[in-house]
C-alpha cells in the first residue's frame, strides 16, 4: 500500500487523546491512530450511504420485479 505524507491541523484535546492511545501502546504511532480513525469513518459513511439507498427501495415493487414471469415458468417446471 502506497502511503502519502500530509500535514493536518487537529484540535489539541483530540491530539492529547491520540497521544494517550499511543502511550498505552494501543497504536504504534500518531499516524497509525489517525489513519485508522479516518478509515473507520469512511467505512461507516459508506455503510450509511448504502443503508440510505436501500431504504429508498419499495420492497413490494422489488418483490414484484423479482417474481415477474414466475407464474408461467413454474407451470413449465417438471415435478420431482
Amino acid at each position: 500500500m502506497a502511503v502519502a505524507k500530509i500535514a493536518i491541523s487537529i484540535d489539541e484535546v483530540i491530539l492529547k487523546q491520540v497521544d494517550r492511545l499511543v502511550q498505552k501502546k494501543i497504536y504504534p504511532s500518531r499516524s497509525r491512530a489517525i489513519q485508522e480513525a479516518v478509515k473507520d469513518k469512511i467505512e461507516r459513511i459508506s455503510k450509511v450511504r448504502l443503508a440510505n439507498e436501500c431504504a429508498k427501495l419499495n420492497s413490494g415493487e422489488e418483490t414484484s420485479l423479482a417474481e415477474e414471469g414466475m407464474d408461467m415458468e413454474i407451470k413449465e417446471w417438471q415435478e420431482y
